[in-house]
């Protein structure tokens, strides 16, 4: 490995950091496909379309999140390995892994073309936006293959050190998106279906030039015909993500509802909820980021014994996330309308979503502390109690207290949007508590 990517020796701050903004760049870019689709038909379609693209890309992300989450496993075992001095054993790895995404990806392109409108009843879609949702859904279930492989790609290159590359992908896919909506959104006036073949096209290219920069580099492993099969090592990586991909469901179930309660408040709530989902992803930017380069950083570390170096480095994603996420979450409680504007001309929606916002807001700080958690336990291969944990925050917490907040009478957003930074308050109690167990009361135990 070049020493840029060896994360067991040198500057922690300088070795994460440098991993990081990589990272940064691509989950900000990548934060465009759904934020340009929802500007450009909030500026170009129409009201049902906004309401159309939320709910549609919310299953999508569900989808999504599940295949990061086993991509996951994936990095974690690539970043062991390599600490571990054995690199031999990536190829038979990712050949497995390309078997085993391919036929999952396959699988959810039926479900998600079949079951379109199923899945936009049981979100409660407004009556108005429910065909423009299930259209959205199909087209984005057609072409969910590109979906998984250009997310599968990227996990390849960060478990080796190497977060660049993905930045790379991501941004041709950007570009590709941003022209991909112009088009056929606003030159062609497709609405919906223009936002979602836009989405999709843009993935395909970038898998496709993935694939061919693949081909050039010189990579620390060999990748053979024969380690394309269903092997043993999808049970290795499949059990450190299949829990992360279970949360991940079972936590995105817990949103998927906290949507429906906000479409039962109606077309202006759906559709300025949907605008503050966008916002969202931006403000979560930093926190994901930390946990993405947590997971690779503690992984490599593992693998070489140097446990003290992963503790450092998680306490410094901590430091970063807290004094980067108290502007973002001043911005976004204080300012949350103008940021809105960007989204829509409607100020009845603009105003719904300020509402969500300003609940909402304590989370750009609270996410990150949680987060560097998470990345410090995935890089242990201890994705088990992250599900747990996080299964814990959002049935016990978020979903109780957003359907409170719904039901009541002349209900606001903004308690909608308090339920998050309650839940994980919650969860980084519960995290602190089992990462003291770890390395105290287990000592304790032994004594």
């Amino acid at each position: 490995m070049e020493n840029k990517a060896d994360f067991t020796q040198g500057s922690i701050p300088q070795k994460l950091v440098g991993f990081m903004l990589p990272i940064l760049g691509a989950l900000i870019l990548q934060s465009m496909y759904s934020a340009v689709d929802l500007m450009i038909v909030g500026q170009f379609g129409t009201t049902e379309g906004i309401s159309g693209v939320s709910t549609g890309a919310s299953i999508l992300q569900l989808f999504t999140f599940v295949m990061v989450s086993l991509t996951t496993g994936v990095t974690v075992l690539m970043g062991q390995y390599i600490g571990e001095g054995r690199a031999e054993r990536i190829g038979t790895l990712l050949g497995n892994a390309v078997c085993f995404f391919a036929a999952l990806g396959a699988v959810s392109s039926v479900v998600l073309i079949a079951f379109a409108r199923p899945i936009a009843l049981i979100m409660q879609a407004p009556e108005e936006a429910v065909e423009l949702t299930v259209l959205y859904i199909r087209i984005c279930g057609a072409g969910f293959l590109f979906v998984v492989f250009y997310n599968f790609i990227s996990c390849i290159f960060r478990g080796m050190g190497n977060s660049k590359l993905p930045l790379l992908f991501v941004g041709i896919a950007c570009a590709v998106n941003i022209v991909g909506d112009l088009v056929l959104v606003a030159g062609l006036g497709m609405n919906v279906a223009g936002a979602a073949i836009a989405t999709i096209l843009s993935q395909a290219v970038s898998v496709v030039i993935s694939l061919f920069v693949i081909r050039k580099q010189q990579l620390p492993f060999s990748l053979t015909k024969q380690d394309f099969y269903f092997g043993r090592e999808i049970g290795r990586f499949f059990k450190i993500g299949a829990p992360l991909a279970l949360q991940d469901v079972l936590t995105n179930v817990t949103f998927l509802a906290i949507c429906a309660f906000v479409n039962k408040l109606g077309l202006e709530a759906s559709s300025g909820y949907g605008v503050s989902q966008r916002l969202v992803g931006f403000v979560m930017l930093i926190p994901s980021a930390i946990m993405q380069s947590m997971a690779s950083f503690v992984a490599q570390n593992v693998g070489a014994g140097k446990e003290d170096r992963a503790k450092q480095a998680t306490k410094f994603g901590m430091l970063i996330g807290v004094v980067i996420g108290i502007p973002v979450g001043l911005l976004a409680f204080f300012h949350g309308d103008l940021l809105s504007m960007a989204f829509t001309k409607d100020a009845a929606v603009v105003a719904r979503s300020f509402e969500y916002l300003r609940g909402f807001a304590p989370e750009a700080v609270v996410t990150s502390i949680l987060f560097s958690f998470y990345g410090y336990f995935n890089g242990h291969s201890r994705s088990t109690f992250v599900m747990v944990q996080g299964l814990i925050q959002s049935f016990l917490i978020r979903l109780p207290v957003s359907y409170f907040m719904s039901i009541r009478e002349n209900a606001s957003l903004t308690g909608i949007g308090l339920a998050a930074p309650s839940a994980t308050v919650i969860g980084i109690l519960i995290c602190r508590g089992y990462y003291w167990y770890l390395w105290h009361g287990r000592k304790h135990e032994k004594a």
